[in-house]
């Protein structure tokens, strides 16, 4: 298929995927996703879709290809993707990353999202059949000439020393943060509930850690947050919630309980499931040598602070374009250096 077909395939499915958001296609792929994996809630599923809708459009993905060397006869080099499942459909811009670039996407789906990858993959292959020349799913990557592969810090080590002899991209665990200065509107701070909350906090650009300034009171933050009580009424944050509490209490650790979110004072990164670590800054130095510190384990930084630091705006964490490549790798430009 030449770049305009592939295109035009993306296109197609997102015609397809707004027909499912828009209750004029079937329902069956979210219905089945949800029985599938208890955390893919249907609004986390049409969540998920409607950030795929917004990242295929016709002019979206003119944009991208146009900033990349990227030939209309496909290379067709397999390139492996092994990908996560944390959060519903996490691993499809590495599918369309190679697809777009030429290549043959050869993947191994996670098993927690294998159901709905799936079926977008077939939906593709309904919709524009050549794309079965691009795309092939299979258990075992022994015919990848290239690999991303994306997993925990144990496993990534495995993939470095397996894939080492390939050009790869190997991702380990990553976390956001956000920077607090005290001076957010309630508006601003509803917002970062947002970048907390959504996927209940398991997305790798979900917020996992705060940095607030030395004797932050967090009475205003809790009462913004109020509204996503909601995800206490799912059984598995809650089962969360009460272990992690329980812990808390049991070994007399200080924390913060709004009775739905816990709040720790901690230097580590990575925060459990219905828990939140903050660690306070003395001052703009103070905080900049924090963030550089651990730079290599932070996904994005969230914040109003750009005159300090890069920051995606309090709210947009989880709602990544098509030049926002995990790890800050640039996934396409790897992808069209292949030889």
């Amino acid at each position: 298929m030449l770049l305009e077909q592939r295109i035009e395939a993306f296109t197609k499915l997102n015609h397809y995927l707004s027909g499912v958001i828009n209750g004029n296609e079937s329902q069956e792929i979210i219905e089945r996703a949800i029985n599938y994996n208890t955390w893919f809630t249907p609004a986390n599923v049409k969540k998920a879709i409607q950030g795929i809708i917004e990242l295929t459009t016709e002019k979206a993905l003119t944009e991208w290809s146009n900033k990349y060397a990227i030939s209309d006869k496909p290379k067709g080099i397999k390139v492996g993707i092994v990908m996560a499942g944390n959060i519903p459909l996490v691993g499809f811009h590495d599918l369309l990353s190679v697809v777009i670039s030429g290549n043959i996407a050869l993947i191994k789906t996670a098993s927690d999202d294998k159901y709905l990858m799936m079926n977008i993959i077939q939906k593709l292959y309904q919709l524009s059949p050549g794309m079965s020349q691009h795309i092939e799913v299979s258990e075992r990557l022994n015919q990848a000439k290239a690999m991303i592969a994306t997993g925990s810090n144990n496993s990534s080590r495995y993939f470095e020393q397996y894939f080492a002899k390939m050009p790869n991209i190997i991702r380990r665990n990553r976390n956001s943060v956000a920077v607090i200065t005290g001076k957010e509107t309630t508006e601003e701070l509803q917002q970062l509930g947002t970048d907390i909350f959504d996927y209940f906090g398991l997305g790798c650009r979900n917020v996992a850690k705060l940095y607030v300034p030395e004797g932050y009171i967090f009475n205003t933050f809790y009462e913004a947050i109020e509204k996503f009580d909601y995800v206490f009424a799912h059984h598995k944050y809650k089962n969360n919630y009460d272990y992690n509490k329980s812990i808390y209490l049991i070994n007399m650790v200080p924390h913060l309980d709004n009775g739905f979110l816990l709040l720790k004072e901690d230097s580590a990164m990575i925060s459990p499931i219905s828990a939140l670590f903050y660690e306070q800054y003395k001052n703009d130095a103070d905080l900049t040598l924090k963030l550089s510190t651990h730079a290599h384990q932070i996904q994005c930084v969230v914040g109003n602070r750009n005159d300090l630091l890069e920051m995606i705006p309090y709210g947009e964490a989880q709602q990544p374009g098509l030049f926002d490549y995990a790890d800050g790798v640039d996934v396409l430009e790897f992808l069209t250096s292949l030889k």
